[in-house]
Formats: structure tokens, sequence, C-alpha cells
């Protein structure tokens, strides 16, 4: 299995994803400002992942505060945070394992610095591993939606290179391969960063999966004239009535899907639930650099010079266009607010 981060003697190293296929490179990030570079430049990518990293980056940054006195400590503490978050808003697992961290050190009612910095590493560290277990857990419970002899289609990047281990949506392709199940998969490409093209090809063909690459704009053609059994995507915030946030693309596929009435499946931790929202038209969208639509992955100019750009990263898909929603507490079947609420009870 690819390993994405690896945290080990005090270093946290990680591939450079804005370099795949070409080049599998790694960076080391050793402070909170080479944690902020990598999760904002696409160094590091995926909502699970970002939020690994992010909880490493806010343990990095403790050990940077110098005073001693607890209160100035946490105001330090909070700026830190603030900091992290900005370095990408959509995903909610960013904010989800800072604020988990923040809650685990005040909770344990510690009265001095050493001993909180201490427990905010722990924090990133039970993060991290705890990872590895959800993934898999995703993986097994979905196999009852992935019988033998499937063709899958697939937008973005939800495995291996998204999380720690199998990823999200991707781990119940790895899991089914485990146990033997025959597939075949397509790969949306993800304009404009490309991360289905560069990143879902390069890591299931490593792994000896059966994958056909195809451009964003084919999807409705697949659709219609091959066969394709489900539907599967990540995401990045789901509203409490399961209004989705993921991929610029998804709600479009989402869209394809239900009118050529293949099932559409989103598969998430309840990390990436941001149950403060009502729907979808809460959550935030990033917006990112016209660079990114303008010019071949940055370098040869594809686009007039000075166009205007919109450039959304994310789109959200109505809950209304989704299947289930598979996550490690179970699947989750419409109605979703109602069924949301039930899986948190329990």
């Amino acid at each position: 299995m690819i390993e994405t981060i690896r945290w080990k003697s005090g270093k946290l190293k990680l591939i450079d994803q804005t370099k795949l296929p070409k080049i599998l490179k790694y960076i080391i990030c050793r402070n909170k400002s080479d944690v902020w570079k990598a999760i904002h430049t696409m160094q590091v990518r995926g909502a699970p992942a970002i939020g690994v990293v992010a909880g490493f980056g806010l343990a990095f940054g403790t050990e940077q505060i110098k005073t001693k006195n607890v209160n100035l400590f946490y105001k330090e503490f909070d700026k830190i945070i603030y900091y992290l978050k900005t370095s990408r808003p959509t995903a909610k697992n960013l904010s989800w394992a800072l604020e988990r961290i923040k809650n685990k050190v005040i909770d344990m009612g510690y009265n001095n610095v050493a001993s909180i910095k201490k427990a905010a590493f722990d924090e990133a560290i039970a993060i991290y591993k705890e990872d590895v277990i959800l993934c898999r857990k995703l993986g097994q419970l979905g196999q009852k939606l992935i019988k033998n002899n499937v063709t899958i289609m697939t937008i973005c990047n939800a495995g291996a290179l998204a999380a720690v281990d199998f990823g999200t949506a991707l781990s119940l392709i790895y899991e089914a391969k485990n146990k033997g199940k025959n597939l075949e998969v397509y790969a949306l490409e993800t304009r404009p960063f490309l991360q289905g093209a560069r990143l879902t090809s390069w890591e299931l063909k490593k792994s000896g999966i059966d994958v056909t690459l195809i451009s964003d704009n084919m999807a409705a053609t697949v659709l219609k004239t091959k066969k394709v059994d489900l539907i599967i995507a990540g995401a990045d915030r789901i509203a409490r009535n399961g209004d989705t946030a993921n991929k610029i693309g998804t709600y479009g596929l989402a869209i394809l899907a239900k009118f050529h009435k293949v099932p559409f499946y989103i598969v998430a931790p309840f990390s990436t639930f941001d149950l403060k929202l009502k729907d979808g038209r809460q959550i935030p969208i990033e917006e990112r650099k016209a660079k990114e639509l303008t010019h071949d992955f940055f370098k040869q100019p594809i686009a007039p010079k000075g166009i205007k750009v919109y450039n959304p990263a994310f789109d959200v898909t109505d809950n209304g266009l989704i299947t289930a929603i598979v996550t490690e507490r179970g699947i989750i079947y419409p109605p979703f607010k109602e069924n949301i609420a039930k899986i948190l009870e329990k």
C-alpha cells in the first residue's frame, strides 16, 4: 500500500502530490508553516489526509510557543488553530482534527505547558493511527454494495493518496480486490487539477486494479454506452441533511447517475460531517487561483491572457441525488436527515 503520510522519529513525511505521476517525491514537514504550505498548495490533499496533517501542524506549532504561562499559551494555541484553518476552507476534517486536539488537551486539565505540548502530539498521533483503522472499516462495510464482476466509476481521488491507508471511496475497491472480486474502474480525470488522471489512475494501476482513464466530459457517454454498476465518490464536508461537498464535477456526475439510473454513493468518515450546517448552501466553497484553469498544470498557457476565471474547487451534491452514504458507523440511506441523527444517537 502507498504510504502517503508517515510519522516516524518526530518527522512528518509526505508524498508531494503535485509531482505525481511523473516523480514520486517526499517532503518533510518540521513546523506549522511547512504544514500550512503543504495543505494550501495541495502537496497533500484529500479530506482525511488534510485532517491528519493539520493535527501534526498544531502539535508542531505548540512546540514553537515559548511562554510557560498556561493562559498565554492557550492564546497562542488558538492563533495556530486559526492560522492552519486558513490553509483550505472546505474540508471539515481539517477543523475537526484541530478542534479535537484542542478539546482533548483542555479536558485533561493540565496546569503546565510541557504536559499540554505532549498531549497535543499524543492526540495528533492517535488521529494518524485511527485513520488506518477507519479506512479499512469503510472498505469492509461498503462491500455489501460491491458484487463480483462490477464496473465502478469515480471522480477525483479518494484513495490511499487522500488518507493514511486505503482512503475512503477507493477503500471499497481495495477491499473488493483483497476479497478476490473482479472489478473494472473508470476514473474521471477531474479538471482542472487532474486528481483523477494524476493520482487515482496512478495508485490504482500501481495496485493492479483494472482502471480506465476518461475525461470528465466523457462520463455521460460512458454511462450511456458502457455497463457501469455504481459510482463512488469521497466527500470534503457533509451537512446534517446529507448534502455533500466534494471535488468540482461531482454534482454533475450525480445528475448523470440519476438520469441513467446508476447508484451514486458517497463514502466518508463521520469526521467529514458538519452537523452545525442545516444544508449544503451553508458549506464554504474554496475558490482557487486562475492559473490552475488557464495553464496546462501551471506551465503552458491554454487560455487567452487576462481572461476572467471562475475556479471553485468544490461543488455541492444535493441529498436527493445520493443513493447512500457509507460511514465507519454503517451505511446511511435516505431520508438522510433522520437517519444521520439516528446514527449519531447510537
